[in-house]
């Protein structure tokens, strides 16, 4: 027999700490982004890919890692609050890094067309090529080793597997018993 006491309400708990958890870093990224700018001009939007970057670094080193690895680490904590949240932690790690991605890129596509329409900023397209190298940057230093972790702990027994089900013990088969009793005139069905 499975039971699904503790198990489940761990598997539950730890899906609820990173839906919270993730909630409460989009309204950091809301916040922090969606501030109208302090200087009293407006840069040229850029829609070439790495001519943002490639300004920065002909500023010098140390202002081009504060602005790029800021733009960086912005978004890098969805690429574990993402598959955290969703409790997706078990399956295919390439599958796993592509949803993350992909929801990565599409929480910075709609950051940075709030931001021009709200905040008067303009669109960069550095800086969503920045967002979804710090979520997958993120996604595959960390996630492996949650995954690993939390296998190591579902392999204890009695408690929650990945997936959310409690794993169960295998006892042996028991010995059969003979043929159920029947009842005349009842036919079994082909």
């Amino acid at each position: 027999m499975q039971r699904h006491g503790c198990g489940a309400r761990a598997a539950f708990r730890l899906r609820a700490t990173g839906l919270l958890l993730l909630v409460a870093h989009l309204l950091y990224v809301g916040w922090v982004s969606l501030r109208p700018p302090t200087v009293p001009w407006v840069t040229a939007s850029n829609l070439r890919p790495l001519a943002t970057i490639r300004a920065e670094l002909a500023l010098g080193v140390w202002p081009a890692v504060q602005h790029l690895g800021g733009t960086l680490l912005l978004l890098a904590p969805l690429g574990v609050l993402l598959p955290w949240a969703t409790g997706r932690l078990g399956g295919s790690l390439l599958g796993s890094l592509a949803r993350t991605v992909f929801a990565g890129v599409m929480v910075s596509l709609g950051v940075a067309l709030l931001r021009t329409s709200l905040s008067g900023r303009t669109l960069d397209v550095d800086s969503l090529m920045l967002h979804a190298t710090g979520v997958a940057l993120a996604h595959l230093t960390l996630v492996p080793a949650l995954r690993a972790w939390l296998r190591r702990h579902s392999e204890r027994p009695g408690t929650a597997a990945p997936g959310g089900t409690q794993r169960r013990e295998v006892r042996p088969a028991e010995p059969a018993q003979g043929s159920p009793p029947t009842i005349s005139r009842v036919r079994t069905v082909p």
